[in-house]
Order: C-alpha cells, then sequence, then structure tokens
C-alpha cells in the first residue's frame, strides 16, 4: 500500500489523526456504508511477495509517461537517448521532491519522530505530488543547461506524457485510498471499506466520500487529449508546457475544495490548502510564460511582416 500525493492524513501523530477521522465521520452520520464500492489495494501475492495496485499502477504510469514524451519528442527533433535519461531523471527527482515535501508539511511530527522517516510506512508513501514536480522540473533545468538543449521544446514534449502518467497514478491512489475526499451524499460517493487501507493509510471506512482521485484522473486524461490537439497547432516554444501547467493548477485548485485535509495542511487560517497556495503560484507562472512566449512570436511576425 502506497499513500498519496496527500498523505499528510496518514502520517500524522495517532491523537491528531483520530481526531481527523472522527470529525469526517461526524461530516458522514446518516450517510450509511449501503452503496460501498470494491476496492483492492493488493493487485496479487505470490508466496512472501505482495504487489500492491498503486505500485503497480505507478509503473505503468512511468512507463506510458515516458513512452509518450519520447513519441511527442521525436516530433520536436529531440536526440531520444536523452529523452530517455532525462526521464529518468526526472522519475528519480519527482520521489525524492515528493517525500521531501511530505515530510515539510508534517513537520512537527517527523521532527517528534525522526525515526518514521525510515520506517517502512515512509519507504511505501508516494509523497506529494507539487513536491515532486517542483524537483523533477528543477533536476532537469539543470540536466538541460549541462547537456545544452533548449528547455521550452523538450518542457512540450513531456507535458503530455506528464499528465497522461499522473492520470493512470491516481488511479492507483483510487485503489489504495488515498487521497480521499469530504463525505457527500452525491449518487457517485465511494464508499472504502478495506481495513488493510485504513490501517495503511488512514481512509474512513463505511462513509461516502468525493472519489477525487476519479475526479483528478479524468481531469488529466481531457488535458492530455486537449494537449495532444493542440500540439499539432503548436505556435511557439513553451505554449504545451504552459497549458499543461495551466490546465491542471487549475483543476487542482478547485479539486481541494473537495478533498478532505487536515490541519497541517491548511494555511491562512484554514482559508486555502497548501496545495491551492501552490496552484496560484503555478498559474501565474504559467500565464507569464505563455503571454511571454506569445509576445516574443507576434513581435518576430510583425518585423518579418513590416520588413516584406
Amino acid at each position: 500500500m502506497i499513500r498519496g500525493p496527500a498523505p499528510r492524513h496518514c502520517s500524522v501523530a495517532e491523537p491528531t489523526r483520530t481526531r481527523f477521522i472522527e470529525s469526517i465521520q461526524a461530516d458522514g452520520r446518516g450517510l450509511g456504508p449501503d452503496e460501498s464500492r470494491v476496492m483492492f489495494p493488493i493487485l496479487l501475492k505470490i508466496g512472501g511477495l505482495t504487489i500492491h495496485t498503486y505500485g503497480f499502477l505507478l509503473s505503468v504510469a512511468f512507463i506510458v509517461g515516458l513512452y509518450t514524451a519520447s513519441r511527442f519528442g521525436a516530433k520536436e527533433g529531440l536526440n531520444k537517448d536523452r529523452i530517455i535519461d532525462l526521464g529518468l531523471l526526472i522519475a528519480f527527482s519527482a520521489l525524492i521532491g515528493a517525500k521531501a515535501f511530505l515530510i515539510v508539511e508534517d513537520w512537527s511530527y517527523y521532527t517528534a519522530h525522526p525515526r518514521e522517516i525510515f520506517s517502512l510506512a515512509f519507504l511505501h508513501a508516494g509523497g506529494v505530488f507539487y513536491g515532486g514536480f517542483l524537483l523533477a522540473v528543477a533536476a532537469a533545468l539543470i540536466y538541460l543547461a549541462r547537456q545544452r538543449m533548449r528547455i521550452l521544446p523538450v518542457t512540450d514534449a513531456f507535458a503530455p506524457g506528464i499528465v497522461l502518467g499522473h492520470a493512470i497514478g491516481r488511479l492507483g491512489c483510487f485503489s489504495a485510498g488515498c487521497c480521499w475526499g469530504r463525505p457527500t451524499h452525491l449518487p457517485w460517493a465511494v464508499t472504502f471499506t478495506s481495513a488493510y487501507s485504513n490501517e495503511v493509510v488512514g481512509v474512513p471506512l463505511n462513509i461516502p466520500l468525493h472519489p477525487t482521485q476519479l475526479y483528478e484522473a479524468a481531469a488529466n486524461v481531457c488535458i492530455f487529449l486537449f494537449l495532444w490537439w493542440r500540439f499539432r497547432h503548436k505556435k511557439f516554444d513553451g505554449q504545451i508546457f504552459s497549458l499543461y501547467l495551466l490546465c491542471y493548477s487549475v483543476w487542482r485548485f478547485v479539486v481541494e475544495f473537495w478533498r478532505a485535509h487536515e490541519e497541517a495542511g491548511l494555511m491562512w487560517g484554514g482559508a486555502i490548502s497548501t496545495a491551492q497556495f501552490i496552484s496560484i503560484l503555478c498559474i501565474l507562472a504559467a500565464l507569464l510564460l505563455y503571454f511571454s512566449q506569445h509576445k516574443k512570436v507576434y513581435a518576430r511576425s510583425h518585423v518579418s511582416v513590416s520588413r516584406g
């Protein structure tokens, strides 16, 4: 079992975690477990080997994402071997960044229990998506600078692969039970019943919740299709990546309203979550990149027309 990009639910001290679960149960009173959905946190067991669904889907996400990036990279005229090397670097950096951000979000707990950082549960943790994303971007920029590769065409090639892989990863979150939503009366609510998932990631049982993992998976598939279409009509370098960053950040900001949060994951007195704050920064960065590159293209085309 692996915790997903918002594992703060399962990494806090036990008394805090208990109060958090009790608050969700209070919100969900009267909803009942009559329409529970089946979940498969464990894909299969072979002897003493346990293959978790999250880990399997995460592996699939990486393979699909890297293959997709190589295909789009070929359209950009990029070297396939360097794309693969960069993909491996991004995967490793994302893993480290996601776990580092997990520690930052639950700083008080991990400073009080430093041994937990070396525990099996922490090794199983997926971590926080934005933490992995930011460190992966930083590592990629360093690699591209050393290899003297053009940054924006590479980011354009990787954007569709990242969002498609992320969609698959969110299905892994759903199978594990992590990144769960708030209680709801909506007909498509999901009710988790796996005691194993409750023990490992802390997901509340027998309470209908928003399937926020599926919300995000579906949105990521839509973003991928949009980027795929837009790639064929690309006007300037950086356009695809900026559109990805803008679309995903806007949706992540919205879906956070339906996700369950502890105090450790909130800012400014609970006004917004940490992910929403980062989303705002990413939206601003995406808009800045898009319009600055668009302005350059417009200026060049205007000069060409004037000369003609």
